[in-house]
């Protein structure tokens, strides 16, 4: 798993011009600000909260993370 605090701050800044911002995917997911983030960092994995980002940046998952989809690249969601 990579953990990138700069892609993170990225995001954070392409929402907000959006008109959204972490807490508000949060509270649209029904999960906690935090969850949100340490999955935006990339210290946890959640294929939801990276699909709901992306959709408020009308992108898909994987232009903005491509690390995470690469073939070695799989989520919990996924092994289970």
């Amino acid at each position: 798993m990579t953990v990138d605090l700069a892609k993170h701050e990225h995001v954070k800044f392409q929402l907000r011009l959006a008109g959204s911002s972490m807490a508000a995917i949060a509270r649209e997911l029904s999960v906690s600000h935090s969850s949100v983030t340490v999955v935006s960092q990339g210290y946890r994995t959640s294929s939801r909260i990276l699909e709901a980002i992306a959709a408020k940046l009308n992108q898909d998952p994987a232009s903005i993370w491509p690390e995470r989809f690469s073939d070695n690249y799989k989520t919990r969601e996924d092994q289970s």
